[in-house]
């Protein structure tokens, strides 16, 4: 081969791209470039985790909105404060009860994305969602009604301040106490990433000034004795109290197999009918009766069939037998019925009814607790104890001017009734069988304003002594019960209104939330 024939070849070699020489270089330079490539990927994907690190730990994401209602933005940290707020409080509402809604508080906040709660709108969510769901509701309930707040000017005193100060008063310490450099490492370690005393005192101010504004608003509506007296009519009986006595025959249980050998226990039509064909001859037999009052002549009557009767007083009009018979306003003492239900025959005297057009009782009081013993009972020493205390401080009242002011400045100093010591002891329209038998007694007993006495009292939570004040009679119950109802639906039609003024909306932030 000649060298200018060798030369063409080569050339036409490498014009074709089949040069070893080449082809290896070309070869190099691709995996080089993959190389390169991959590296750049890599490092922008470290570059990526490394900033998402930084923006985490710089508290960013904290700020990014989570919630809106209206204009109004809220952003992580306002909804780790409310969310987990909602937790805490149906925590220790419940205690160890919360496990019978299907709540686990073992692990706190922490889990609750992975614990089924039924207590969601579709029965399907988790406790994270039912929790979120309620800072949602309060959060635009706050947002309304502080919109209302600034429409009327309304601001928080120097009292509802010095009541937020207290809230933190001695923070820092209980922070130390358990452990925290801080209180706000504290709060943020239980409440979520960015909740410090800032955050939480906004909240609670937010959250005073729309009790304030909510207070104002129903205030606001206003009604005619007309108008009350029509709702309350409106009831039909249902809020009516009822004293009644009854007997109840019970239809016969019939046994029966069925094909598999299962035996059940059921009444039939005829153990039915028995029953109440048992109840007319009651009927009868306590309308031939004479003399004794109804209930004993209905117990007379029920004991000569074999059964037993009873009288039950002040029950509610919507929990009585027969209701529509005994609701009818032409009812008079000792009418009777026979009322069968799907097990049986009712036999029904009536006895009375309280329509709740009675004044209700405006008073004061001043309570004084006997000191429980280990077992949380409460010995006699204990009780006169309290009641040698209470006699102090009626004795320290007869001692002043005798006013209802200086009384009122006795209960805020003395008395160890949370519901009522910073409002003078003051309780307003107190109903009937709204208060302990002792109280209750003390309201409804003819008193004159500023006659005073010492009652006893117990409950479930404590025993002790009331120094009364009467303070006078209060509105009508009906109307009171009639004007709650109404003031309710306003302020809910009122609610809703500005609710819808005002849509909602989720943010990027609410990932981070929880």
């Amino acid at each position: 081969m000649s060298a200018s024939t060798e030369r063409k070849n080569r050339q036409a070699a490498r014009e074709a791209g089949t040069d070893k020489k080449t082809l290896a270089m070309e070869k190099e330079a691709k995996e080089k470039a993959k190389n390169n490539l991959r590296w750049t990927i890599g490092t922008i994907a470290v570059l990526l985790v490394v900033v998402l690190v930084l923006v985490l730990n710089s508290g960013i994401v904290n700020k990014a909105t989570a919630f809106s209602v209206g204009s109004r933005n809220y952003n992580v940290s306002e909804m780790n404060y409310r969310y987990a707020n909602q937790y805490y409080a149906f925590a220790n509402q419940y205690g160890q009860y919360a496990s019978m809604f299907g709540l686990d508080t073992s692990n706190g906040i922490r889990g609750l994305d992975k614990q089924p709660c039924s207590m969601t709108e579709d029965g399907n969510g988790t406790w994270k969602d039912y929790f979120l769901d309620a800072a949602k509701h309060e959060l635009i309930h706050e947002t309304v009604l502080g919109q209302y707040a600034a429409e009327k000017g309304l601001t928080l005193d120097d009292d509802d301040k010095a009541q937020i100060d207290g809230a933190f008063e001695g923070l820092e310490e209980q922070a130390r106490a358990y452990g925290y450099a801080s209180g706000d490492k504290m709060l943020a370690a239980n409440y979520g990433a960015g909740v410090n005393a800032k955050l939480i005192r906004a909240a609670y101010q937010s959250a005073m000034l729309a009790n304030k504004a909510s207070e104002a608003l129903s205030g606001s509506f206003t009604y005619t004795d007309e108008q009350l007296e029509e709702k309350y009519q409106s009831y039909e009986g249902e809020q009516d109290y009822y004293d009644y006595a009854y007997c109840y025959v019970s239809a016969e249980r019939v046994e029966s197999t069925d094909a598999d050998g299962n035996t059940t226990s059921d009444v039939t039509d005829e153990t039915v009918a028995a029953a109440a064909a048992k109840a007319s001859a009651i009927a009868d037999t306590y309308k031939e009766a004479a003399g004794d009052s109804p209930a004993m002549r209905l117990v007379n009557a029920a004991a000569s069939e074999g059964e037993s009767g009873s009288q039950q007083t002040h029950v509610q009009g919507s929990g009585v037998p027969a209701a529509d018979w005994m609701h009818d306003a032409s009812r008079q003492e000792g009418d009777v019925t026979v009322y069968p239900d799907a097990n049986g025959c009712y036999v029904v005297v009536f006895l009375s009814r309280d329509d709740n057009h009675y004044k209700t009782a405006n008073v004061r009081h001043i309570l004084v607790k006997a000191e429980a013993d280990a077992d949380g009972n409460y010995t006699d020493e204990a009780k006169e104890a309290a009641k040698a205390k209470a006699e102090e401080i009626l004795a320290e009242y007869e001692a002043g001017d005798k006013t209802e002011e200086s009384f009122a400045a006795l209960a805020e100093q003395y008395s160890e009734d949370t519901g009522s010591n910073t409002n003078g002891g003051l309780y307003e329209n107190v109903a009937k069988g709204q208060m302990v038998e002792e109280f209750d007694a003390f309201c409804f007993e003819g008193h004159k304003p500023g006659d005073t006495g010492i009652v006893y009292g117990q409950s479930g939570s404590y025993a002790g002594y009331h120094v009364m004040y009467y303070v006078g009679e209060g509105d009508l119950y009906s109307n009171v019960i009639a004007e709650n109802d109404l003031r309710s639906a306003d302020v809910e039609a009122w609610m809703e209104k500005a609710e819808a003024a005002n849509p909602t909306s989720e943010g990027f932030g609410m990932k981070f939330v929880g």
